[in-house]
């Protein structure tokens, strides 16, 4: 089933160019800008840059006042992005301990999009994003529903791609879930008591 399901997917590939930059935009160079959209949001969401008056207006902060208040917010900035570096090392792992051969290495007839060469369980870039994804989802749960929507969109892109099977990406969402609530789960016990 895997393999049926990887086939249909991959079979998009190599139709037409502009579908063919759009997968590899989405694979590889949509996560740079997810990642920055992340950190805006964190930092816009405090208030970071600006003040906001009571009239709506907004007042630029002076650089003192940008310091103390990413000093005041960053534990949340802290936890969204050590909970997608701990879940990526983690998938790292596993990777290595696993083996598991990607799909232009199991069937010579896939010509993938994007060049890899580490092992293919569990997708790191799942595993990342979703765990990112979470992380906003416990403070902002609208934010988080749109961040997750764009981790399906890389692992999606990246069946298509060529460079991972289904399972690899449902195996990365799910360590990346698992391990955004064991960083949270942990920070609670640490520095909440």
């Amino acid at each position: 089933m895997n393999n049926q399901i990887f086939f249909k997917l991959y079979n998009l590939a190599h139709w037409s160019i502009f579908f063919d930059k759009l997968i590899v935009f989405t694979a590889q160079y949509l996560p740079y800008l997810v990642i920055l959209g992340a950190g805006i949001f964190l930092l816009w969401h405090h208030e970071v840059f600006f003040l906001k008056k009571e009239e709506g207006g907004l007042i630029k902060k002076t650089y003192n006042q940008m310091i103390l208040s990413i000093q005041s917010k960053w534990q949340e900035i802290v936890l969204v992005f050590f909970s997608g570096i701990s879940a990526w090392c983690l998938s790292q792992i596993l990777k290595i301990i696993i083996h598991t051969p990607r799909p232009f290495i199991s069937f010579l007839n896939v010509s993938p999009l994007v060049h890899e060469t580490s092992y293919s369980f569990p997708s790191g870039h799942a595993t990342f994003f979703m765990a990112l994804a979470m992380a906003l989802y416990f403070s902002h749960k609208k934010v988080g529903y749109i961040f997750m929507f764009l981790a399906f969109l890389i692992g999606l892109a990246r069946i298509i791609a060529g460079v991972h099977f289904p399972i690899d990406i449902l195996g990365g969402f799910i360590l990346g879930i698992l391990t955004a609530y064991l960083v949270k789960f942990l920070y609670q016990k640490i520095f909440k008591k």
